[in-house]
């Protein structure tokens, strides 16, 4: 896949020169955006200044860039620039690749070794690349729109520096905007609205702002268009979401703690984002009773009614009619008072249970269905709270030798704010009755 500014052998054919490849930096200054890598002290910066730039992953999403920088860096520290995509390349075409790079170094010429899509590769042929990263053969620059935590080998990364790109800032579009017109010598035919929604359908992505804009200017309109008259005209671009991809992990990220934070507008702008991606909403329903379960709990019971209710309600009147129930769950989960009590007394009861998992319960509280199990002393000593005063026996239902544990302390909010009181009434008429604390 090619990056912003990349064109292949465009500008040789003498043919269409593209405006993305017309506009192509020429040198690393003329970059728009990027500032957290190619600013005075950022880290590209000094590796250039100090004349030893290392192996990099490009990190960020389409069109911001990627190979765009690779080439310049080529340039700028005289190696010779060697680009392949991982979709199209396999192992005869790596093997040819580090060939041609080892004759060049023999004749004094070090190769960048531009690797597009790089997390496509599977963890064999990744691995292919360290003996010549290592030995100097090439220089690797990788780009990948996937998080290179998870898609990438551990030896290529501890080999690599990653380096995150950012989306392009509206203010950084209208300056690449200003260039094309510059450069076709005409100005946009825009009324100030409909040149703001241009630079929002382009979404951060300075390719597709650059394909926007060569469309527009085909079109050879007079007069100015309002913001309805190119809507009616150009299509947005449609949102980046990929759902088995980074931003599927980074919406219900952002999802769960908006609902965990007491926001609703922020919780179902999120929900609203992942719809808009095609995510399954049957997936959503899932995700936000887990919500439920997790973050309010016991401060509000009826939370988990509601999520199953809304999960019904789409089963029933589906898509997209449905919708609308999981977001009311949604605003419901919001705004209910939230506790994570009941969740950290479950992990601390699976904890605990790991530790002492071979302890038998109390032989008081087994039942004797048979003489010789009686005789063993099973059910001696059990106490029938329903005859006890107040309904509470007061006895240790843990296993012998092993310490009671307080695992559960409810919140003062909501609902478990009476459940507290009611864990305080055990507590104390426990002690009274000298069971154990």
């Amino acid at each position: 896949m090619a990056d912003l500014f990349d064109t292949g052998d465009a500008g040789e054919s003498g043919g269409h020169r593209p405006l993305a490849d017309r506009l192509r930096p020429r040198t690393i200054s003329e970059v728009i955006g990027q500032h957290k890598v190619l600013g005075p002290d950022a880290p590209l910066t000094v590796m250039l200044g100090s004349g030893a730039l290392s192996s990099l992953i490009f990190w960020g999403p389409p069109g911001v860039g990627k190979t765009t920088i690779a080439r310049l860096l080529a340039d700028e520290t005289d190696l010779h620039f060697v680009q392949i995509s991982a979709i199209f390349s396999g192992v005869p075409e790596l093997r040819k690749v580090f060939d041609a790079a080892k004759m060049r170094r023999r004749q004094g010429q070090g190769t960048l070794l531009f690797v597009d899509e790089i997390h496509r590769f599977n963890k064999a042929q990744q691995d292919g690349f360290l003996p010549h990263m290592e030995d100097g053969t090439i220089l690797l620059v990788g780009a990948t729109t996937e998080n290179p935590s998870f898609e990438l080998n551990a030896a290529v990364l501890s080999r690599a520096q990653v380096l995150v790109l950012e989306r392009l800032s509206i203010d950084e579009l209208e300056q690449m905007a200003r260039r094309a017109e510059q450069e076709l010598e005409v100005d946009l035919p825009l009324q100030p609205d409909a040149r703001a929604a241009l630079l929002e359908m382009a979404d951060g992505d300075g390719r597709a702002l650059l394909n926007l804009i060569e469309q527009l200017v085909a079109w050879k309109v007079d007069g100015k268009l309002d913001k309805t008259a190119l809507a009616a005209r150009l299509m947005r671009r449609a949102a980046q979401y990929d759902k088995g991809g980074d931003a599927h992990y980074n919406l219900i990220s952002a999802l769960h703690k908006s609902v965990r934070g007491s926001d609703p507008d922020a919780a179902l702008y999120w929900f609203a984002r992942m719809l808009e991606g095609g995510e399954d909403p049957r997936y959503l329903a899932r995700r936000i009773t887990r919500m439920a379960v997790e973050d309010i709990g016991l401060a509000d019971p009826q939370a988990q009614a509601v999520c199953l209710q809304s999960w019904e309600t789409f089963e029933r009147l589906g898509s997209p009619e449905g919708e609308l129930a999981l977001a009311q769950a949604v605003t419901y989960l919001a705004l209910a008072p939230k506790s994570n009590a009941a969740y950290v007394a479950y992990k601390g009861a699976r904890r605990a249970a790991k530790e002492t998992g071979s302890a038998p319960p109390p032989k008081h509280i087994l039942n004797a269905p048979t003489k010789m199990m009686k005789e063993q002393g099973y059910g001696d000593g059990y106490a029938y709270d329903h005859d006890a005063e107040d309904g509470f026996s007061g006895q240790d239902y843990f296993p012998e030798g092993v310490a009671r544990q307080a695992l559960y302390a409810p919140v003062e909010r909501g609902f478990e704010r009476e459940l507290k009181k009611r864990l305080e009434y055990f507590a104390k008429l426990r002690s009274k009755r000298g069971g154990a604390e």
